[in-house]
């Protein structure tokens, strides 16, 4: 290679200089001549190879070697929170966890095998050493610059906005090199955030999909989403870049104008206690409010109906007609029977809809499905919670 001639025709030429000055055989200017020339092979091997870290955002750094070739026995100091990984020709060598090492053959063989050292390391090499940061970083934010786009049962497609924080390590230095860093020789945490923004968000919609979260839960339950996410974002993030996401908040969430009016009027019927009525509820509401919009007006049309009816029943527009009988009294209705939605019901139980699913599925609640959709009577959820 021709980084290995330059210091073997140094060394030819300062070889054949103390000749030269031998041959003059003077004393003094052969002492100098020899200390002259232990300080240039001592200059031409690293002896020390280390890392001190004091800043508080870098990821990756390369140690720089100025061209200098490492010797055997050199010394390689790893401090706590550090990784090095010796790279070779753009190939992964050994790494090396906390501590001295001192390298030898012994430790290094992965690096003789690139190499094809058949005696070991006895001569001196050039190599890449990246140390790799694997401390805990905190507080990296995320969030969508565009909606993404989810399915939901109740709601059908539903653009959201989401964003939050997430804490992180690196637990594998040779996949994190390959697939984040790269070749930088000096990775920031700034430089991080730009290459993985967009496939954090990634992740965290196929983690949506693949959870089947409701957009009512998305809305509401911040806390338990983030911890019930990151079963399903870790093996990605491990697999893919070499990362452990320690926790992943999600801070906030926010769907079209449509959906947070169908959600309000969803809470509000369940105040009322009638979740399957939403049609009575409108037109009571329209009423309280006077008769204002689409449901007040439908709701005094049929209330007008309903008057005009019963007047004509007793002959009020015919004066001349005898007053009708007394009309015998209606025969009593059959009670309703209560039918309750699985999100009716896990709203009830203070559960997620895809606990429900999977107890209708288990056979623990009674349901009927009816096309692809489930529907519990109330006495099937009452039998349920006397179990």
């Amino acid at each position: 290679m021709a980084y290995k001639a330059v210091p073997r025709i140094a060394l030819a030429k300062a070889f054949a200089f103390i000749y030269t000055q031998f041959a003059s055989k003077n004393t003094n200017t052969q002492t100098h001549t020899i200390m002259g020339l232990m300080d240039y092979l001592k200059g031409q091997f690293l002896e020390i190879i280390q890392w001190m870290d004091d800043s508080r955002d870098t990821l990756a750094w390369c140690f720089p070697d100025e061209d200098k070739e490492i010797k055997r026995g050199a010394q390689l100091i790893v401090r706590e929170s550090q990784v090095a990984q010796f790279v070779y020709l753009g190939q992964f060598g050994d790494t090396f966890g906390p501590g001295q090492h001192t390298l030898s053959t012994d430790n290094i063989p992965i690096l003789s095998t690139l190499k094809g050292w058949k005696y070991g390391f006895e001569s001196p090499f050039k190599a890449d050493v990246y140390f790799v940061t694997t401390r805990l970083f905190t507080g990296n934010k995320w969030g969508t610059s565009n909606p993404i786009m989810m399915r939901d049962q109740d709601f059908g497609i539903v653009r959201v906005r989401a964003f939050g924080t997430f804490d992180f390590k690196i637990t594998d230095p040779k996949l994190f090199l390959k697939e984040v860093a790269g070749s930088d020789h000096h990775f920031r945490l700034d430089e991080f955030a730009d290459t993985m923004r967009s496939r954090i968000i990634s992740v965290f919609t196929d983690a949506l999909a693949t959870a089947k979260v409701p957009v009512l839960d998305l809305a509401t339950r911040y806390s338990e989403l983030g911890d019930a996410l990151l079963p399903i974002i870790n093996p990605i993030t491990q697999g893919k870049y070499g990362i452990e996401i320690a926790s992943f908040i999600l801070e906030n969430a926010s769907v079209p104008p449509e959906v947070e009016a169908a959600i309000d009027k969803r809470s509000s019927m369940s105040a009322v206690g009638n979740l399957n009525d939403y049609v009575k509820f409108q037109m009571a509401e329209g009423m309280a409010k006077g008769g204002g919009g689409p449901a007040g007006a439908a709701a005094e049309i049929a209330m007008g109906f309903g008057m005009a009816q019963n007047m004509m029943a007793q002959g009020v527009f015919n004066p001349n007609q005898p007053a009708a009988a007394t009309p015998p009294p209606l025969p009593t209705a059959a009670p309703a029977v209560d039918i309750l939605t699985p999100a009716q019901v896990a709203q009830s139980l203070g559960v997620t809809e895809a606990d429900v699913i999977s107890s209708i599925e288990g056979g623990q609640i009674k349901a009927k499905k009816i096309g692809t959709q489930y529907r519990i009577t109330k006495a099937a959820l009452d039998e349920f919670l006397a179990l």
